[in-house]
């Protein structure tokens, strides 16, 4: 047999990491256009999800790079009608505040062609209202010039874009209306060319269904300009100028004196020129422009926008300071620690932008439901059309008479169509459609019904309902100092049953202080050590505890840290440190194997802890101390005691909560009795209380909750709280905590304050409350509008829907929706 003959290598083509890209997308209106642009996405080879924004108009894109790229994706919207560009550079301030101020232009001027439309459609309704024709508008021409013209030039974008949509498999509000606008327009065509026919033309109605199209958007838009004030308010914080201290003549820095450099020479240059490093003076009522530490000067700063709190903090040198804040008073000279994109004030934008372009799990129902809403108006529309020209006039010809009246579009028929009270309620001044008398053909009353359907349908509605409340509450958190990660923890918010607290540094306050050092009488100091023979004292203790927390950044390490400083204890060699979150830390003192921890951790490391140090322990930990026990050798040498205070607000806050009917829990890998005396301050019962935790636990101790039933939220600020951050519907940190913990959470309390979780459950329950309203009010409408405008009321009330009027209706609706969104600024929160 033959050997086979080798075959060439296939090329390893590297996989290369999904990456997360961002479009701005433009000529999107309802989410009937949100569910087609990520349909769209998602459908091109390498995109792994897409999220469409309605209200921020930007496409969050999951891809993978060696399948495609951002340029590709861009020109695909692009080509079905929904321009759009690639966002990898971050707008900076000016640029964000200029594009609003050109956005505020163009709502102005089509708010003046709107009107424009609106009156002059208007005034060939005057011959019906009052029995006049205003002179030149007598003839039909110039009726149908004024309709060419609006679909020509106002109208042209709105049906060209529906229509763009349509050829592509992928309608919208646009396609409706454009159907309707052009349905109406040529019907009139064919009435003015074809009088034979008995039809009427009404030219006026395309022109006023767009200019009601206009006005509707133009509110809608200045609407949304409000919602997303929060937002452009952050923008606004940062100064476009600084005041850079040329440090030329001043010598060395080792040698400045603060007097010097509050007199130093400055200059101005532009904030985004600044570096690391660079000294900068702030007047008072200036805004830092950076954030940095204070070198030289002392007064009072403003971090409201930062912290949510209102009183001014005392800034004095070494003191930090964020970008944005105001300072109040004194001359302060600040050294820049993070610029440009880095401040904490460019990262809290940057998040809630973010934020506000994730969807809520109730959202993406309503996506999916507008994904379908057009064709299903297309048809209803289609189907009222062949049911009135074929069936419905049959069997009710009276609504070819006079008596087959138009809302708001009533003439001389309007005594004797409607109830003779009805009459003396309406006001014959707001009559605006077409007169009764020319309903007299089947084709033409199909028609006009038809077209109605397709204009009042409104899946805008539905669309900005959830975003637009989204909008407002993520801006009106950032205002609060909530810093929130997407509209699903608002959401969850809503839902929660159960509130878990971590208690070291989230419950008290971080900075414990030790308060004992009790050491183990009957041990000495093992071989090696200085001393050797005698019995271990408290200094000694410390001592070797302190070098064992060198580097470590717990709260516990730096209290026991700061008692060996201010003993004026020196630290002793020490290598090979090992840290297990949650236990303790070993490592070789002076070559001697040491450990601090727990007493898991030093029974882990085979010391026992003797009856009388472990009495000594349950007496210290009964009054709310942490116990942490020394070990060198195989012997336990003694334990510190640490306490660290109750936040001042703890009580207050897990009362509150209490009081709403939500259960609270604390976890804790303290012993029981420390956890018991801290729950008892706290009026919590020992059932609410987990002690001896393990970092790996506090997740398990979630998962378990959840197994039962429970939405649960966890509160934490360190790096062991991390996981169960993760685990729960709504991780809450602490913004004084550790980065890792607030990089893992879904809300960030920047006042670090305790006061700010009942806060941030208001916000989440009056968001969510809106976004019921607005969606009961979205499907409602829809529900109630549809059927009437297809002719419901027509046979026994004589009552229908002109087009125009319908396209009133669908106008108003988002309008509304958008404007109960902004009553969350108004609102009383939920307590």
């Amino acid at each position: 047999m033959a050997p086979l003959a080798p075959q060439p290598l296939r090329p390893i083509v590297p996989v290369s990491a999904p990456q997360t890209l961002a479009l701005e997308v433009d000529g999107r209106k309802c989410a009937g256009c949100v569910r087609a642009v990520e349909t769209r996405l998602t459908q091109q080879p390498g995109v792994l999800s897409a999220s469409v924004n309605l209200v921020t108009r930007v496409a969050t894109v999951d891809y993978a790079p060696q399948d495609t790229d951002g340029d590709t994706l861009a020109q695909v919207l692009t080509a079905v009608g929904f321009p759009s560009q690639r966002r990898d550079r971050p707008r900076t301030a000016d640029e964000s505040l200029r594009e609003a101020d050109q956005a505020l232009q163009h709502q102005t001027r089509n708010l003046a062609i709107a009107a424009l439309l609106l009156i002059l459609s208007s005034i060939g309704h005057l011959e019906h209202l009052f029995g006049w024709v205003l002179p030149g508008f007598d003839a039909m021409v110039v009726h149908w010039g004024l309709a060419t013209l609006t679909l020509a030039f106002p109208g042209r974008p709105l049906w060209v874009n529906g229509f763009q949509g349509l050829r592509h498999g992928i309608p919208t509000m646009n396609t409706l209306v454009g159907l309707g606008a052009w349905s109406a327009y040529l019907a009139s065509c064919v009435a003015l060319v074809l009088p034979s026919l008995g039809w009427e033309c009404f030219f006026d109605e395309p022109v006023m269904l767009l200019g009601f199209i206009l006005l509707g958007r133009t509110l809608e838009q200045r609407a949304r300009h409000r919602a997303g004030a929060s937002l452009r308010t952050l923008l606004a914080l940062q100064p476009t100028l600084a005041r850079l201290i040329a440090e030329g003549g001043l010598g060395d820095r080792e040698a400045w004196d603060p007097r010097q450099l509050l007199n130093a020479k400055v200059v101005e240059v532009a904030t985004d020129r600044l570096r690391v490093g660079e000294l900068l003076r702030v007047l008072p009522g200036e805004k830092f422009p950076v954030d940095g530490a204070v070198v030289a000067g002392q007064g009072t700063v403003d971090e409201s926008m930062l912290t949510g709190e209102s009183l001014p903090v005392l800034k004095q040198a070494g003191s930090g300071v964020s970008a944005g804040s105001l300072n109040l008073s004194g001359v302060l000279v600040v050294e820049a620690t993070q610029v440009g994109r880095d401040t904490t004030l460019a990262q809290i934008i940057q998040l809630v932008e973010t934020a506000q372009g994730r969807k809520a799990p109730i959202q993406r129902l309503a996506d999916t439901v507008a994904g379908y809403f057009t064709y299903g108006v297309m048809a209803i529309a289609a189907l009222t059309f062949g049911f009135w020209a074929l069936v419905g006039t049959r069997i009710w010809p009276s609504v070819l008479t006079d008596h087959g009246v138009w809302l708001m579009g009533m003439d001389h028929a309007l005594d004797h169509a409607l109830d003779p009270a009805l009459s003396q309620v309406m006001d014959p001044a707001m009559a605006m459609a077409t007169p009764t008398e020319a309903l007299t053909s089947p084709l033409l009353l199909s028609l006009k019904l038809a077209i109605a359907v397709l204009v009042i349908a409104c899946p805008c509605a539905l669309g900005l309902a959830t975003p637009t409340a989204l909008l407002v509450g993520s801006g009106l958190g950032a205002e609060k100092g909530l810093l929130i990660r997407g509209g699903d923890a608002l959401e969850h918010l809503d839902r929660l049953t159960t509130l878990v607290f971590d208690k070291t540094g989230t419950l008290t306050t971080g900075k414990p202080q030790v308060t004992d050092c009790r050491v183990n009488g009957d041990v000495t100091q093992p071989s090696g050590a200085e001393g050797d023979g005698s019995v271990v004292g408290g200094d000694r203790l410390l001592q070797l505890a302190a070098s064992l927390e060198v580097g470590t950044r717990h709260p516990l390490a730096r209290a026991i840290q700061q008692a060996a400083q201010d003993q004026g204890l020196p630290l002793l060699r020490a290598d090979q440190f090992h840290t297990e979150p949650g236990f303790g830390v070993s490592a070789q003192v002076e070559g001697v194997p040491t450990v601090l921890g727990n007493r898991s951790w030093l029974l882990d490391h085979g010391m026992a802890v003797p009856p009388p140090l472990e009495a000594q322990a349950e007496t210290l930990a009964a009054t709310g101390k942490t116990v942490i026990y020394l070990g060198q050798g195989s012997q336990t040498l003694g334990l510190i005691a640490v306490q660290d205070p109750l936040r001042p607000d703890a009580l207050e806050t897990l009362s509150q909560i209490k009081a709403w009917g939500l259960e609270v829990l604390m976890v804790t890998g303290d012993r029981p009795a420390t956890a018991l005396a801290i729950a008892q301050a706290l009026h919590l019962d020992p059932s609410q209380v987990r002690a001896e935790v393990r970092p790996d636990q506090k997740a398990a101790v979630i998962r378990q909750l959840q197994s039962q039933g429970q939405q649960v939220a966890m509160v934490g600020d360190g790096i062991n709280d991390a996981p169960a951050l993760a685990q729960a519907e709504v991780g809450i940190a602490l913004h004084g905590g550790t980065e890792v913990a607030a990089e893992t959470a879904h809300i960030v309390l920047m006042g670090d304050r305790l006061g700010q979780v009942p806060e941030a459950l208001a916000l989440g329950k009056a968001t969510l409350s809106k976004i019921r309203q607005n969606l009961f009010w979205a499907l409602a409408y829809n529900s109630l509008g549809i059927p009437v405008a297809a002719g419901l009321l027509l046979p026994h009330w004589g009552f229908a829907l002109s087009p125009a009027v319908a396209g009133a209706f669908m106008a108003f609706s988002s309008i509304s929706v958008v404007s109960n969104s902004l009553l969350l600024r108004w609102g009383r929160s939920p307590e």
